[in-house]
């Protein structure tokens, strides 16, 4: 260091000191990772091109303020000022990638992507136009993927890519026609609710103007959709009979028995006539719809490969659906959660019947948890019912963040929001 003199030597040291203590506030795993990355990159280039100091995690972006909330549309007519401000200025550039980006990767569209991401606001103005995808652009992809509700990966797959690639002047489009959505919501809606987000497959237990729960769903395909509505909790259902609708007695039950005359027997579910008297599955020809004819009800006994495990959650509706529990947990992990027949399956789903029966008396968590360790199905009237709301909100801003989902129902009218249909590849 003989050649730095005292000033600059300063500025050295000084620099050294704030990496150094960036670096030791983060796991020895997580900080050599990245750096390890750089240094056998076979594409190193220059320093200032890959080396930023490590910080590749991504941004927390939800907040405790309710979606149906009167700021939402406060701050969504603020997010719209913003997008007509971006369109006029020529929008974004489409991102054309070439090969599968990782830190360290070198390609002409990063710095396609970098534009991208900056007009945004998810990557700085003044990070640079590098070709390389260094870990402060990780960081704005991965910002930029909590906004769309993708699993923060930083990977850029083929949902990433399709909704980077949504121009501003339909997402601007999409803010609005979410705005009158919202508007029509701006009512008291209670002290305590649950708010279902269609499109975003989410639930909000809202308390106080608050968010005190948020859960993962599963809510209905598209031929199957989970329709908007307005009701109130008023009963839990703690190890649940699962009696089968038509739709699936006709679409899944009756082409499962004609392959596999033993599905109903092996999945526990026993058929009714209208008297209520059993009726045996040899009984029935399944190579017709005599079971639709005859009227049978399918009901499934509780147990832990019932269709609602271990928990129902009822509310009055015309459509016949209702939140439950389910046995295939690992469905909450997936990217896209439209896989339902219209009911709206809940992650985590005990914790929202604690709260839901935290005013009804008897039913602590310990005690809801030791009747469903019994098996026995067990109805729960709630003292004080809970408003609860199906609603389909595409778009909205919580101020600091404005957030997309895909428009899986097409009820935004344009092609390009529908992103689980993209036919994009890489």
């Amino acid at each position: 260091m003989s050649g730095i003199g005292n000033g600059d030597r300063r500025t050295f040291l000084k620099g050294i000191g704030a990496v150094g203590a960036m670096v030791a506030g983060l796991s020895k795993a997580a900080a050599q990772e990245p750096l390890t990355e750089i240094l056998q990159s076979p594409r190193r280039g220059n320093w200032d091109d890959q080396f930023d100091a490590v910080g590749t995690r991504s941004p927390e972006v939800k907040t405790r303020q309710p979606i149906l909330s009167p700021a939402t549309s406060t701050y969504v007519e603020q997010a719209i000022v913003a997008y007509q401000g971006i369109v006029a200025r020529g929008g974004w550039p489409q991102v054309n990638l070439t090969q599968r980006l990782k830190v360290g990767s070198k390609d002409p569209s990063v710095r396609q992507l970098r534009q991208r991401l900056k007009i945004s606001g998810d990557l700085p103005s003044n990070s640079g136009d590098s070709d390389v995808f260094d870990t402060f652009l990780d960081a704005g992809v991965k910002r930029f993927q909590q906004r769309h509700g993708m699993p923060a990966d930083g990977v850029i797959g083929n949902v990433t890519l399709s909704a980077l690639n949504v121009p501003a002047d339909v997402r601007l489009g999409q803010l609005e026609t979410n705005l009158v959505r919202l508007r029509s919501m701006s009512g008291f809606l209670g002290e305590r609710y649950v708010m279902v987000n269609i499109p975003a497959a989410e639930i909000e237990a809202v308390e106080n103007g608050r968010v005190a729960q948020n859960h993962k769903a599963i809510v209905g395909k598209v031929d199957r959709q989970t329709p908007i509505l307005n009701s109130k909790i008023y009963e839990v259902i703690l190890n649940p009979y699962w009696t089968a609708p038509k739709s699936i007695i006709q679409k899944d039950i009756i082409p499962l028995m004609r392959k596999d005359p033993t599905y109903l027997t092996r999945n526990h579910i026993r058929l009714f006539d209208p008297q209520n008297n059993e009726v045996p599955p040899e009984m029935v020809n399944w190579s017709t719809d005599e079971a639709l004819t005859m009227n049978l009800r399918f009901r499934q006994d509780p147990g832990k490969i019932n269709a609602m495990s271990s928990t129902k959650i009822n509310f009055s509706n015309p459509h016949a659906v209702y939140m439950h529990d389910t046995p295939q947990q690992s469905v909450f992990g997936q990217l896209l959660r439209f896989e339902s027949s219209g009911c709206v399956r809940v992650h985590n789903v005990r914790e929202l019947t604690t709260w839901l029966l935290r005013n009804t008396p008897g039913w602590s968590r310990s005690q809801i948890e030791a009747v469903i360790a019994t098996g026995e199905n067990t109805e729960i009237e709630l003292v004080d019912p809970v408003p609860v709301y199906f609603v389909y909100i595409s778009a909205w801003s919580t101020g600091a963040v404005v957030h997309f989902r895909d428009d899986i129902y097409a009820r935004d009218g344009v092609d390009s929001l529908q992103l689980s249909s993209s036919t994009t590849t890489l």
